[in-house]
């Protein structure tokens, strides 16, 4: 939920408070109630409001009567949930109002529920039921981050407080111990959080006191001895897992995931697979250790049909995005080597550099074209030029094609289709990112971009839009523009994967398109496309063998070229071609060699040179910051959570 500032919602919450006032005044309670729960929405430490719900409860005929005026019973409002507790808290049913602000905490932990002059009453801990608190405290706990930001951990710090008051009372209560655990190692105090746990452990160990002893050893930096206290409690459950252990024997798996040795944890997977094999987390997590072994990314992929087939397993989509992030075409956009790009850097490092400098750069060797779409974005007024066409001659299609992007003049390159229409242009700008959580969800998000025209989007490849206006769009303009360019033709590539989608593949505009882009000119196009296939291949499998065969084509023209000249996309290529693993084993094999060969420089030399002579190696750019999902709406980004 999103709040207005503080100022606003005090307004608000004036507002609210006063209709209800009038309300109670004309002997309309459940009226007057209403507005005290949006209120309280509003701002839940205003002393008027607290007040009003005082004067409700003596025109109800008292607290306990005023219960009636806050159902719980359907779909609850968060704001009736409040009011209903501080009215429990009234009538002396501390238990019931406990439980309450822990479901209000549990579904909106940001907001200050727990900041209530009843919570913090010196003898409330004596009044309450150890059970109840432990209840209230798993409730509230469970859905936490862990650890808790800084935002957060304010809010909920008060009710913290509390329980320890609590757990100070019954010191020897097992059940409510581990759980303060939980609560107290994600507010960062795993020390409190070990002794809390090992003290429950030592009363009663069984299953929930173990696994919070393990989570708790595991935040404290000891995790070796957390797996010691989990394999132990699995040994005690005997060979036979229930639902409750196997969840547990996941844990042990990743942890020993966690601490190098995937290869150690894939005999609990397999033995909670073998006793549940629809278990939610037993088989994503595998498919993640295996990936940790060995990096393929069929494991990846494996993750991806995993999560289509089982659409409620939402760890496998977890774990996608996890091992997805900032990967260079499985999560994000790879950077470009090319001189061009190269001297805009060094340029751009300049604190002196303007939009209006004028400069000429010669490059010995013809570079795809797109690269001046980089340069010319953040320097309108530089020119560069090519002094030789090395051989194979990058400006050959691999075959010929009705999709052109580019036509050259000699050694200059220029777009041979026009701009797109305006609207389509901002749609494009609109909808494009150098980052993406998943290659489903980069080709999900793409969908929006459907309904435009063929040529349009065929059109903003050679005409990218600006950068949107934001701080993201900015930094990109300053430091990295190649990146604004690159996700342009993706997301562009990515739209012509949702074209006429009526239309069966074999015989689709939207392959004969891509294939053209793939199998054209050297440009970054060409990868943009060859992304826009592994897309569809990763989403919809029935087309992967087809879309092999072509990616095929222009991964075995790379290695030949670069035999004779530089490739300079070659690196980029590569990790394209090992994120369609359905490809066979020896182009993937291949596509290896070509990444390494490629870092370790064996690819060959160009000169590169600008306006002063040899150019040296650019320094590193300035960090691009994330995309924040908060600054764009309707964005595909969000926050993973923490463990249990």
């Amino acid at each position: 939920m999103e709040h207005a500032d503080c100022g606003d919602e005090r307004l608000v919450a004036e507002g609210e408070v006063a209709v209800a006032r009038l309300a109670i005044d004309s002997g309309d309670l459940p009226h007057a109630a209403d507005h005290l729960a949006d209120a309280v929405i509003s701002d839940p430490q205003l002393p008027e409001l607290h007040e009003a719900l005082a004067e409700l409860c003596a025109a109800a005929g008292g607290p306990a009567a005023a219960r009636e005026l806050f159902p719980l019973d359907g779909q609850v409002y968060l704001g009736t949930v409040v009011c209903r507790a501080h009215v429990e808290a009234a009538a002396g049913d501390w238990d019931t109002a406990i439980g309450l602000l822990a479901s209000a905490i549990q579904y909106e932990p940001g907001r200050p529920w727990a900041d209530a002059a009843w919570l913090a009453r010196e003898d409330l801990p004596g009044l309450v039921d150890p059970d109840a608190v432990a209840q209230a405290v798993a409730r509230a706990a469970g859905s936490l981050p862990d650890p808790l930001p800084a935002e957060l951990a304010s809010a909920v710090q008060p009710f913290e407080d509390f329980v320890q008051a609590v757990v100070a009372r019954h010191p020897d209560h097992a059940l409510l111990l581990a759980m303060a655990s939980g609560l107290t190692r994600r507010l960062g105090s795993t020390a409190r959080a070990v002794e809390l746990a090992e003290h429950a452990h030592r009363l009663a160990p069984g299953h929930m006191p173990s696994v919070m002893l393990g989570n708790a050893l595991r935040a404290h930096g000891r995790p070796e001895r957390a797996l010691a206290v989990w394999e132990a409690e699995l040994g005690r459950a005997g060979a036979v897992l229930d639902d409750s252990s196997s969840y547990l024997a996941v844990d042990v798996a990743e942890l020993y995931g966690a601490l190098g040795r995937p290869a150690d944890g894939l005999p609990w997977l397999d033995r909670v697979l073998a006793a549940e094999p629809d278990h939610p987390k037993a088989a994503p997590a595998r498919h993640g250790l295996r990936h940790a072994v060995d990096g393929s990314t069929a494991h990846l992929l494996a993750l991806a049909d995993h999560h289509r087939a089982h659409p409620d397993h939402d760890y496998a989509q977890d774990l996608l995005e996890r091992f997805s992030h900032r990967e260079p075409w499985l999560g994000m956009v790879p950077g470009a080597t090319e001189a061009t790009v190269n001297v805009l850097h060094q340029v751009l490092a300049d604190p002196d550099t303007t939009r209006d400098n004028e400069i000429d750069c010669s490059v010995s060797a013809l570079e795809p074209p797109s690269s001046l779409l980089a340069v010319h974005l953040a320097l309108p007024r530089v020119t560069v030029g090519y002094q030789a066409v090395p051989e194979p001659d990058p400006r050959r299609p691999l075959r010929e094609s009705a999709t052109r992007v580019w036509t050259w003049d000699g050694t200059d390159p220029r777009p041979a289709v026009a701009p797109p229409g305006p609207e389509s242009a901002e749609l494009v700008r609109a909808t494009a990112e150098i980052v993406w959580p998943t290659v489903p969800a980069a080709y999900d998000h793409a969908v929006r971009l459907a309904g435009l025209p063929l040529d349009d989007l065929v059109g903003v490849l050679a005409h990218p839009p600006a950068p949107r206006e934001d701080k993201l769009g900015q930094a990109l303009l300053g430091h990295q523009p190649e990146l604004w360019v690159r996700a342009v033709q993706t997301f562009a590539c990515l739209g012509i994967a949702h074209h006429r989608t009526d239309q069966p593949w074999p015989d689709s505009d939207r392959r004969r398109v891509l294939l053209d882009l793939l199998l054209g000119p050297e440009d970054w196009v060409v990868e943009a496309a060859g992304f826009a296939l592994v897309a569809i291949g990763w989403t919809h499998p029935e087309t992967r063998a087809d879309i092999a065969a072509q990616l095929q084509l222009r991964l075995h023209y790379c290695d030949e070229a670069r035999r004779t000249r530089l490739v300079t996309m070659l690196r980029s290529v590569g990790a394209l071609m090992l994120a369609a693993p359905w490809l066979p084993p020896a182009d993937l094999d291949l596509a290896r060699q070509l990444v390494q060969a490629d870092k370790a420089g064996k690819t060959g030399k160009a000169d590169k040179t600008g306006e002063a002579g040899k150019v040296k190696e650019a320094p590193a750019p300035a960090p691009v910051p994330e995309p924040e999902a908060e600054a764009r709406p309707g964005g595909f980004f969000r926050r993973l959570l923490g463990r249990r």
